[in-house]
């Protein structure tokens, strides 16, 4: 069979290739490299031809979709996603479930925003288009771009990212929290910034084929811990305050 071939659909099973084109809709930044590193890191294990070729199945497609989509909707990193996969498959194994995830109809679960530390062709967006998709008013998104919180990028686009920062100003400002009272997250965001990329930086430039790939999910997961370390000590010095 040739290579051409192989990127078809054989009894179910789907070729890497074809696997980034079904998926690329949902993961505009997926790459054959990427699913290589969550192949190599055990998060997903297709079958292998005599030739070499991966094969992947539906459980596969549905195991690897759940992998991205724990990455980019909830920052998880693969530490923490490889736990949530044993525990289903332990699940799946004593019959408390039947499938690794629930199917909505075609191949598996949709997603929503994306989110990786990679934005090789991740989407932009205009000022009009955050306003839009995050449902707030543009003086709010003008207040938030204003103090730093949302910030353009090359061509004075905005990362999809935007969209969640206004939503979540927008919330806040339900309880009072006023843009002004934020701009001490960008500050803590940015000094954050600085110490992951020190740490990442040099994974980044290692120069092999998942060099990118091993810093971003180094990126992800040192993130993932400030943010648990962040709000466990906010969570404790309020509860001291209010019972002082």
């Amino acid at each position: 069979m040739t290579a051409a071939g192989h990127g078809a659909a054989e009894e179910g099973h789907l070729s890497i290739g074809g696997v980034i084109a079904l998926l690329s809709p949902e993961f505009p930044d997926l790459t054959v490299s990427k699913v290589r590193f969550l192949e190599n890191e055990g998060l997903v294990t297709p079958e292998r031809t005599a030739s070499g070729y991966r094969r992947f199945s539906v459980g596969d497609r549905e195991r690897l979709r759940y992998v991205l989509t724990a990455q980019r909707d909830r920052y998880l990193p693969l530490k923490v996603i490889r736990e949530e996969l044993e525990a289903l498959d332990s699940a799946i194994a004593d019959g408390s479930t039947t499938a690794l995830l629930p199917r909505h109809g075609g191949d598996g679960v949709p997603g929503s925003t994306p989110d990786d530390f990679r934005s090789d062709t991740v989407l932009r967006l205009t000022r009009e288009d955050v306003v839009e998709q995050s449902g707030v008013d543009a003086e709010l998104v003008g207040s938030l771009v204003d103090a730093g919180l949302i910030v353009a990028g090359p061509g004075g686009f905005f990362d999809p990212e935007a969209v969640l920062v206004a939503r979540t100003a927008h919330d806040l400002a339900g309880h009072g929290v006023d843009v002004r009272h934020l701009r001490g997250f960008r500050t803590a965001a940015d000094r954050q910034t600085g110490l992951i990329t020190q740490i990442a930086g040099p994974v980044a430039r290692q120069g092999d084929a998942d060099a990118r790939d091993r810093a971003a999910e180094l990126a992800r997961e040192i993130a993932a811990l400030s943010v648990a370390l962040h709000s466990t000590l906010v969570t404790v010095a309020v509860r001291h305050a209010l019972e002082s």
